[in-house]
């Protein structure tokens, strides 16, 4: 699964997580379909990569329902040449606030990204998968899914979700040679996470590690349940979280 002629498929790939972890991939001469909103990152994340000698391609969608899914796959496909050999399932949002403070349109479009989407290209791709005897999901979850965090009811439960869905995606697929396993990330510096300013700080004190993940750091874990590397692990959740679940 590490040849010149695979293909892996990482939504939310233009920045942090999913960006470093296009470019590992890249250089371990896998074709990588980087998925997201902005064009402008997508052509940045691309170029850099094709740059560095690797082989990338952009895909434009917000992932929002099904049918945005199936398109980012079917497309993918294309792009692949007629296969995806990996998905990394790592797009998601998360804001933040109690639960009576949380509206409907919070709710759908969490769950819309961070559940809906993933499972509609699970449902589209690892069929395929499992008819060549071979493939890899990864999903990304994170460290709150195990524990109670105030304000962090949606997030959570969105990626505990994922979590089961992991399991389940194993009794599925994993007969027919697909690996689905999860990443359970801490704290990470990361564009997205700017905004939480000193919170995640503090949220990574909390941990023996004491300070927040780098996106390399998360993507090398990724890498490695992507790869054959990982050949014999199958339903595993790897937690990459400074030590803070082991608590």
């Amino acid at each position: 699964m590490t040849s010149k002629t695979s293909t892996a498929l990482i939504t939310g790939g233009t920045s942090g997580i999913g960006r470093a972890t296009a470019n590992k991939l890249a250089q371990l001469g896998i074709h990588v379909l980087v998925v997201g909103r902005n064009a402008e990152r997508g052509k940045k994340t691309v170029d850099e990569i094709r740059a560095a000698g690797g082989k990338a391609d952009f895909i434009s969608s917000d992932l929002h329902d099904a049918a945005s899914a199936r398109g980012v796959a079917k497309r993918a496909i294309e792009l692949g040449e007629g296969h995806v050999d990996i998905l990394i399932n790592n797009a998601g949002v998360y804001p933040f606030g109690p639960t009576h403070e949380m509206t409907e349109e919070q709710f759908d479009r969490v769950f819309s990204l961070n559940v809906k989407a993933p499972y509609f290209l699970v449902a589209a791709l690892a069929p395929l998968m499992a008819q060549r005897g071979k493939g890899a999901i990864v999903n990304l979850s994170t460290m709150v899914a195990d524990y109670g965090v105030p304000g962090m009811s949606l997030y959570a439960s969105s990626k505990a979700a994922i979590e089961l869905l992991t399991k389940t995606w194993t009794a599925e697929y994993g007969p027919s040679g697909v690996r689905v396993n999860t990443v359970s990330p801490g704290p990470t510096r990361t564009e997205g996470t700017e905004a939480m300013g000193e919170g995640l700080a503090q949220l990574a004190a909390q941990g023996p590690a004491g300070r927040p993940a780098t996106a390399d750091e998360i993507a090398e874990a990724v890498v490695f349940l992507a790869t054959d590397r990982a050949s014999f692990v199958y339903g595993a959740k790897l937690a990459v979280d400074g030590g803070r679940t082991a608590i």
